[in-house]
């Protein structure tokens, strides 16, 4: 869903690089209230992680691949002003080095991708959260319905951005109808994925998760409360996750769909990319998630792939470690709000059900 260069026209693609920037900056000012020393190799983690998750297209339908988000589930895994971080940092890797999404269009796709999935979905997990209950089932299902959500909600964004500034080849309530068509169909692929990953993070640390910490111990033991990430080694979480990662790139990029993306196949269906222009980095070395002048193609998405995930982790890594420090300076931190903030309507709406 990665919008180019040209797509939209520039006053609107400024408008929303504004927008984008304003919501980073609350994302970091938020971020420092609720960082722990751990949480920083975890946002990494998350960044590098959906980073390669994001290579594996799917198929869908009609000739169309999705990829995931992963707004949801970097919400989920460190919470939502962390989780919008980590998102923004892969699709700002991915359009300075792998010309993936124009540069103009960065602000887009921020939004789209890292602001609407992590900030604006995730209140409807805590309401779902609270419907079905903090054990890991109702952890996993409340997430994955929320994940679907995802796609469906960025498409009617764009479609919003798309009246505003697109070349109106084609009408909007036509845009509309193929975005949240096509996106439904992929938000399928997306809940599944966030399903799974949760599902396999809770199985074997669910202080890990974010979204367990505020209710009933998750491991189904039904003792206590999760509080803080426990004083449990990460070093092998790390080497674990990024291996995984890794082996990704390596062994599953190379054989993902090559078919366009939902959004890539509605706009040459209906003329809404006459504009499209090559992006300032389609020149990098690594754009298209290969290596310029490695003859196996195999072996240079795994190598693109590699390089990407230990960028985004090192990125990740360091952006949190200086937003602790910074609070740490600053005297502490105060509980996350945008929690505080839903719980009520989460009691509201449980308490009416």
């Amino acid at each position: 869903m990665h919008i180019p260069d040209g797509f939209i026209n520039a006053s609107t693609s400024a408008g929303a690089g504004v927008v984008a920037a304003g919501g980073i900056a609350t994302c970091l000012r938020r971020a420092r209230q609720s960082l722990e020393e751990r949480t920083g190799p975890l946002a990494g983690l998350v960044a590098a992680f959906i980073f390669a998750l994001q290579m594996l297209n799917f198929p869908v339908a009609a000739g169309t691949s999705g990829h995931l988000l992963g707004g949801v589930l970097a919400a989920v895994l460190v919470g939502p002003w962390v989780g919008a971080l980590c998102v923004s940092v892969v699709l700002i890797v991915q359009a300075l080095v792998f010309a993936d999404g124009g540069l103009s269009a960065l602000g887009l796709n921020i939004i789209n991708m890292a602001l609407v999935g992590a900030l604006c979905c995730y209140p409807l997990f805590l309401v779902l959260r609270r419907l079905l209950g903090n054990q890991r089932r109702g952890l996993v299902v409340a997430a994955a319905i929320t994940a679907w959500f995802g796609p469906v909600v960025a498409s009617l964004v764009f479609a919003a951005e798309y009246a505003v500034g697109g070349n109106h080849a084609a009408s909007t309530s036509r845009v509309v109808t193929a975005m949240v068509g096509t996106h439904a169909l992929i938000g399928i692929g997306e809940a599944v994925i966030t399903g799974a990953v949760l599902s396999a993070v809770m199985a074997v640390r669910p202080d890990l998760v974010h979204g367990a910490r505020t209710g009933r111990a998750v491991a189904g033991d039904g003792r206590g409360r999760v509080g803080s990430i426990a004083a449990r080694p990460l070093a092998p979480v790390v080497v674990g996750v990024l291996a995984l990662a890794g082996a990704l790139v390596f062994l599953v990029a190379p054989k993902a769909s090559s078919k366009p993306d939902g959004l890539q196949k509605i706009a040459a269906d209906n003329g809404l990319d006459a504009g499209v222009r090559p992006t300032a980095t389609s020149a990098s070395p690594l754009a298209g998630y290969g290596v310029h002048g490695l003859g196996n193609s195999t072996l240079a998405t795994g190598v693109a792939g590699a390089a990407g995930i230990g960028g985004t982790f090192l990125i990740a890594l360091g952006a949190t470690r200086i937003r602790r420090r910074r609070r740490t300076h600053d005297g502490g931190c105060l509980a996350e709000p945008l929690d505080e903030l839903v719980a009520g309507a989460a009691v509201a709406v449980s308490a009416s059900s």
